[in-house]
Order: structure tokens, then C-alpha cells, then sequence
């Protein structure tokens, strides 16, 4: 048989957790709601960096594309999931596959390259702060979060053709809730070596160079915050990056896991609750996380409230 043929026709079955119908109707409810709080927390973070001339600065400018990043990849796959939790019907047609592997590897990859450029934005803060705003001007940072795009999204053209394309010999049965890559690879009829390692080079760009980037600009951090005589003022330049490392250590824990051990190595149920830990928990906690730890963001959603108070009662 023709597996190229079969690799441009018909749907996809997502098999998912409909091996455990059980778990499918608790994880519909827990996904349905995780997910309307996800929209709302990444929304918010977006208006009130937005609105709110206090945060306007680079911090909050690459925050905002944070939260952009969260919702987008986040809606990526999650009401095709919920779609499939709540009945019979598993199928995703080759071109909603298409767009869904094409973006959760896309805005996966731009994610943890926007990490990098945050953890060197916060480098500057701490280690040049008389300088951060001559460093930190609007030009570099508008050419940071473009080459922080450019790259994911040229990673997820080169690799969504690449498992797509691979033989799949009639197989249409994806063993994961979403087209993901590992899954889609394990789906091949043919040896894929050669896609595992072109995968795990380009990987290596996208996944633990900036994390070793980060690890890097962090060193230089410490060395500087404990250089700083008041414990106040090493309280204050620990808190400016600990929501950032946090965040941090939320996304790259799940993706280095998942993405440096492609197709067959990886394990499959294991595989499943990580993406979706990495589908919809770590959106979630980001705008917590940065909400709980800032008092700037705290202290602009205490204005923006009050404004609104304000002209409510007005009218």
C-alpha cells in the first residue's frame, strides 16, 4: 500500500484517555474549567500591562507576549480535546492535525525562546540598572520578541512537514489527545531514525541552548544581587526575577522531558499527562504566579479597579 496516499486523506482518531471512559467525564470538567481560567488570567495580565502606564516597560512588554503565547498555544489543542472528552466522535481532519502540530511545536519553541530574552532583560535590571532603559530601548526589544518568533516558527516549519510526510501505511489511530509530534512518529511504518535526529538537533537550538542561556544570565544575578550590602535591596532584586524563574522551571521541566526523547523512547501514558500538564496547567499558573509574586501587577489591578469603580459611579 501507498503510505504517502494515505498520509494527504481521511481524518486522524485521537485516542486520548478513551481507553478510560471514567477519567475521560472527571477530565472534561477539570479541563473545562482549568482552561475559562486560563483565558481569563492570561487576558487580564494582557489588559492591565496594556492599560496601565506603570507597565509600560520591557518586563511587561515581553510579559505580554507571554500571556499571548499561553492563550494561543493553549487553545491550540484544548477545546479539540474537550470536543473529544464529551462524546463518541475522536476524529480530527489531516488538516486540523496539520495546524495543530504546525502550532503547538511553533509556539512551544518561540515560548522557550522568549524565556531567554526575559532571563536576559532581567540580567540587565539587576546587573545594569543605570543603564537598563538606554539597553532595554523599545527597538531591542521588538527585535528580540520578532527573532524569538522567527526562529520557533521556522523550527515548526521544518519539523511539521517532516512527520507528517513520514509513511503511516493506512495507520490512523494517534495514541495521544492531540497531534503531537513524539506520537506521530511512533504512528510510522518506516524507519525513522533520520527524523528523530533532525528533530534532536534542532531541539537542542530551541529547547537547552536558552536554557543555558538562562542558567548563565542567572549566574551573573546571584553574583550581583550578593554583592548588594541591604538585605532590602537583595530581597527586591530576588523578587524582580523569582516569578520569571519560577515560570522557568514550570516549562522547561515538561519540555525537556517530552523533546529530547522523540517517537518510541518515550513513554506513551507518561507522555500523555505531561503535555497535558504542559497544555494547560503551566498557562494557568504563569499570570498567578507573576500576579501573586508582583506587587507592580497587584498594584495596577488595584487602579484599573478602582478607575472602574470610579466611572460606574459616575454613570
Amino acid at each position: 500500500m501507498d503510505g504517502t496516499n494515505e498520509n494527504t486523506q481521511g481524518n486522524f482518531i485521537l485516542l486520548g484517555f478513551s481507553d478510560q471512559p471514567h477519567l475521560e467525564r472527571i477530565l472534561f470538567v477539570v479541563i473545562l474549567i482549568a482552561y475559562l481560567l486560563t483565558l481569563v488570567d492570561n487576558t487580564t495580565i494582557i489588559l492591565v500591562s496594556r492599560l496601565d502606564p506603570h507597565l509600560h516597560t520591557p518586563m511587561y512588554f515581553f510579559l505580554t507576549h507571554l500571556s499571548f503565547l499561553d492563550l494561543s498555544f493553549t487553545t491550540s489543542s484544548i477545546p479539540q480535546l474537550l470536543y473529544n472528552l464529551n462524546g463518541y466522535d475522536k476524529t480530527i481532519s489531516y488538516t486540523g492535525c496539520a495546524i495543530q502540530l504546525f502550532l503547538f511545536l511553533g509556539l512551544g519553541g518561540v515560548e522557550c525562546l522568549l524565556l531567554a530574552v526575559m532571563a536576559y532583560d532581567r540580567f540587565v535590571a539587576v546587573c545594569k540598572p543605570l543603564h537598563y532603559m538606554v539597553i532595554m530601548n523599545p527597538q531591542l526589544c521588538l527585535g528580540l520578541v520578532s527573532l524569538a518568533w522567527g526562529c520557533g516558527v521556522a523550527n515548526s516549519l521544518i519539523m511539521s512537514p517532516m512527520t507528517l510526510w513520514l509513511p503511516r501505511c493506512g495507520y490512523q489511530k494517534v495514541d495521544h489527545f492531540l497531534c503531537e509530534m513524539p506520537a506521530l512518529i511512533r504512528m510510522a511504518c518506516v524507519n525513522t531514525a533520520a527524523v528523530e535526529g533532525i528533530a534532536f538537533i534542532l531541539a537542542i537550538g530551541i529547547v537547552p541552548s536558552p536554557l543555558v542561556f538562562i542558567l548563565i544570565s542567572y549566574g551573573y544575578i546571584v553574583r550581583a544581587v550578593l554583592r548588594i550590602q541591604s538585605s532590602s535591596g537583595r530581597h527586591k532584586a530576588f523578587n524582580t526575577c523569582g516569578s520569571h524563574l519560577t515560570v522557568v522551571s514550570l516549562f522547561y521541566g515538561n519540555i525537556i522531558y517530552m523533546y529530547m526523547q522523540p517517537g518510541a523512547s518515550s513513554s506513551k501514558d507518561q507522555g500523555k499527562f505531561l503535555t497535558l500538564f504542559y497544555n494547560i496547567v503551566t498557562p494557568l499558573l504563569n499570570p498567578l504566579i507573576y500576579t501573586l509574586r508582583n506587587k507592580e501587577v497587584k498594584g495596577a489591578l488595584r487602579r484599573l479597579t478602582l478607575v472602574n469603580f470610579s466611572l460606574r459611579k459616575k454613570l
